[in-house]
Parts: structure tokens; sequence; C-alpha cells
């Protein structure tokens, strides 16, 4: 089935995401370390899920792992996620790609460690729209400053020029989230 085929099959009604019995590993000289041990949980439609923990529980690898962000050389992972009815767990990089950034996300505590620092915000929001939704590249500034106003950054025309360390830690949150 083609990815174009995949995506117009999606399911539109029932859970948004649905992840069960999620394991994932990672293979260690001294052996396998459990990260995620069978994790299981349904995210409906419209609502929101926080995952909150110590530092170094494992939240951010549950994520990656739903994602499939884990570098599969070093890792096992398996059990079921399902993204609006397709089962996404084993879908090829290219496959991912699709999603990602378009349909499902991430955002760090700290968006620096995904903000490029030599980037300006305005190309970096830019270049996901052009990559995704095929936009021109005055399209995707027009849309990069309308994102800007809707996550409510101040001075968005002014905030698109400039570098990601230049902004505050939340207006940073903000972009990611735009």
């Amino acid at each position: 089935m083609s990815p174009q085929t995949q995506a117009s099959s999606r399911q539109v009604d029932g859970p948004l995401l649905k992840v069960t019995d999620l394991r994932t590993a990672f293979r260690t000289d001294r052996g396998l370390v459990k990260s995620v041990d069978g994790v299981s949980f349904t995210l409906d439609r419209g609502k929101s899920l926080g995952i909150v923990g110590e530092s170094g529980s494992g939240k951010t690898v549950l994520s990656r792992s739903i994602m499939g962000l884990l570098p599969k050389r070093n890792t096992e992972r398996s059990g079921s996620v399902v993204f609006e009815g397709q089962e996404i767990i084993n879908l090829s990089l290219s496959e991912r790609r699709k999603v990602w950034g378009k349909e499902m996300s991430m955002i760090f505590q700290d968006p620096m460690t995904s903000l490029n620092p030599v980037m300006r915000v305005g190309k970096q929001l830019g270049e996901g729209l052009k990559i995704h939704l095929g936009m021109s590249k005055a399209d995707a500034r027009a849309t990069a400053l309308r994102l800007l106003q809707d996550v409510r950054i101040p001075e968005p025309e002014k905030r698109l020029d400039q570098y990601a360390f230049e902004l505050s830690g939340g207006m940073r949150q903000r972009i990611m989230i735009a």
C-alpha cells in the first residue's frame, strides 16, 4: 500500500494514539538494558496526555520510542503503536518522515536542543512547511508569521528574523509548538 493510500485510509474515528505493551531496550557491552517496560495507554482525539516523571525516568525514551526516533542499530523495540488507525512501529524511515512534524511531534522542555542556533526562526519554520506542505518560500514565510501570531509571540514579524538564542525559553517553546 502506498503512503498516500495509507494516509487516506487512516481511521478518523476511534483513538488518536493507542500504545500497547511498548517495550524498549538498549544493547550495551554489559548486555540488554530495559528502558520502557510494557507501557500501554490510549489517547482519544481532542485530549491531552502529560508524561510526568523524575529526571532519568524514561519520559524522553518513551516518546522517542513511540515516534520511532531511536537508532535501530542499538535498540530493541516491541509492542504496538497505532496512530490514526495505522500501526506505525515498523514504518520505514521515509514513511515515518511523512508523519513527523506534520502529524506527530515532540516538544522538549529545552527547545534549544531542537532549534538550529545558526538558522533564523522564520527559515526553520518555513523549511518544515515547504517540505511537508509543498509551499513556496513566500507562502511558507507568510504561514510562519501566522503561526507565530497563533501562539501569541510578541512582535512576530521581528521574531521571524531572529535566531533562537535571541529569544526567551518560553518563546522558544512556542516556536516549537508553532
